[in-house]
C-alpha cells in the first residue's frame, strides 16, 4: 500500500506506544474498552447500549456526544439495529463503518473508535493524528478500509507489539497510539 507514507520508523513504534501513556493515565480510554466489552457481550438494555456507545463517543470526540444524545436522531431501536448491523460477524469493514455512521454524531472517525473499542484485535482508529503519521488528511469509508489493511499489516510486520497491562493490550491498539503520539508531539493542532 504504497499510497501511505508512514512517518514514524518502524523501529521507534513501540517507543511512540509507550510515550502515548506518559502524560496521562488514559482512564477514559479503559473505560471506552470496557464499555465496547459490554457491547460486544450483548444482551444489554436500550438504556445501557446508548450509555456504552456514549463512553466510546466521548473518549474519541467529546464535542459530538450531544448530536448522539439526540432521541430524534437515534432513536434506541435505530442504535440497536446498527450495532447489529455493524457487529455482524460478516459484516465487511465497509457496511460496519457505513452502518454506525447512520448515527447522528458518527462520522468515519468515531464509528472507527467505537469498531476499535468493541473489536480492539480487527479494527484500529482513525483520525487527523494516525492520518499526519501516514502523510493524508481525509478520510471516507473506502479509505477506512484500505488503511485499516495497512495498519493490520504493519502490526504483524514484528515491528509493533501489544502492550500488556494496557486496555486494549493489542499491536494494532499499540500502532495507534504511537502514531497519535508522534503526530501529537508535532504540535499540530485539531483541523476540525
Amino acid at each position: 500500500m504504497s499510497q501511505f507514507d508512514l512517518k514514524v520508523p518502524e523501529r521507534d513504534i513501540d517507543l511512540w506506544a509507550e510515550k502515548y501513556w506518559e502524560k496521562t493515565d488514559r482512564g477514559e480510554e479503559k473505560e471506552a474498552f470496557e464499555a465496547g466489552g459490554r457491547i460486544l457481550q450483548g444482551g444489554l438494555s436500550e438504556h445501557d447500549l446508548k450509555e456504552n456507545l456514549k463512553k466510546i463517543i466521548h473518549w474519541k470526540s467529546p464535542r459530538v456526544v450531544h448530536y448522539f444524545e439526540d432521541n430524534d436522531s437515534n432513536p434506541p431501536e435505530k442504535i440497536r439495529g446498527v450495532i447489529e448491523k455493524a457487529t455482524a460477524p460478516a459484516a465487511t469493514v465497509q457496511e460496519a463503518v457505513k452502518a454506525l455512521t447512520e448515527l447522528r454524531g458518527v462520522g468515519v472517525p468515531v464509528a472507527s473508535a467505537i469498531l476499535t473499542a468493541i473489536f480492539p484485535d480487527r479494527y484500529t482508529i482513525i483520525d487527523f493524528r494516525a492520518l499526519e503519521a501516514l502523510g493524508h488528511d481525509a478520510a471516507g469509508i473506502e479509505f477506512y478500509r484500505q488503511y485499516l489493511q495497512f495498519c493490520r499489516e504493519l502490526a504483524k510486520s514484528g515491528n509493533v507489539h501489544p502492550q500488556a497491562n494496557r486496555a486494549a493490550p493489542t499491536a494494532l491498539r499499540a500502532l495507534d497510539r504511537a502514531l497519535w503520539q508522534w503526530s501529537e508531539s508535532k504540535g499540530v493542532l485539531n483541523p476540525e
